[in-house]
C-alpha cells in the first residue's frame, strides 16, 4: 500500500486502467470463448472430465400419436381403475361384515341380559308385593307414600284388592289419590293419548 500512495492521482487512474483492461483480456467473451479453451483443476485420483456432448432436442409428438397413445391404453386404464375400486369395495366389505358380526354378538349379549334382569324383577316384584302384602296395613301405607309413585302402584295393583282397599284407606289423600290414578289409567284398555 506504501507504493500506491507514493504515485501520483494520473500514475494510479493508468494503473487502475491497465489493471482493468488486463481483467477484460483475461475474461472469456461470451460467444468468443469455447468450453474446451477454460482451465479446471483435476484433482488427483479423479477421473478425467468428459467432454459434454451436444444435446439434441427431440422432436415433440404431434396430436395424433398421442391421440393413438391415449386411445391404445384407455381400456387397460379402465380396468385397472374397476380392478381397484372393486379391490376398495371388498376391503369395505370386510369391514362392514365384520362391524355386523360385532353388533351381533353385541346383541345376543344385550337380548340375554334382558332375560334375565326380567326374569329377576318378576321375582323381585313378586318378593316386593308378599312383602307388603304381609305388612300391616298401616305400615304399608306410610312405606308406599315414599316410594316411587309408579312402583308404588304396581305393587298395590299386585297385592289383593282387599289389601289393597285397606291400605289405601291408611294413605294420605293426596297420595291415595295419585296411586289411584295411575292404577286407573293402566287398566285402561285402550291408550287415551
Amino acid at each position: 500500500m506504501p507504493m500506491i500512495s507514493s504515485l501520483s492521482s494520473r500514475e494510479r487512474r493508468r494503473s487502475r486502467t491497465f489493471l482493468f483492461a488486463a481483467a477484460l483480456t483475461a475474461m472469456p467473451v461470451f460467444g468468443g470463448a469455447h468450453a474446451d479453451d477454460t482451465v479446471r483443476q483435476v484433482l488427483p485420483g479423479a477421473q478425467p472430465m468428459v467432454a459434454p456432448q451436444q444435446l439434441t432436442r427431440e422432436k415433440a409428438p404431434d396430436q395424433s400419436e398421442i391421440e393413438r397413445f391415449c386411445s391404445n391404453i384407455a381400456d387397460a386404464a379402465r380396468d385397472r381403475r374397476y380392478a381397484l375400486q372393486a379391490e376398495e369395495l371388498k376391503q369395505l366389505q370386510a369391514g362392514i361384515d365384520e362391524r355386523m358380526k360385532a353388533l351381533d354378538a353385541k346383541k345376543a349379549e344385550y337380548e340375554t341380559w334382558l332375560k334375565r334382569r326380567e326374569v329377576f324383577l318378576a321375582r323381585a316384584e313378586d318378593g316386593v308385593v308378599k312383602i307388603y302384602a304381609g305388612m300391616k296395613p298401616d305400615a304399608a301405607a306410610e312405606r308406599l307414600a315414599i316410594v316411587n309413585a309408579d312402583l308404588a302402584a304396581a305393587i298395590l295393583m299386585k297385592l289383593d284388592s282387599r289389601k289393597a282397599g285397606v291400605i289405601l284407606n291408611e294413605m294420605d289423600q293426596k297420595a291415595a289419590a295419585t296411586l289411584t290414578g295411575i292404577m286407573a289409567s293402566a287398566a285402561r284398555r285402550v291408550d287415551p293419548s
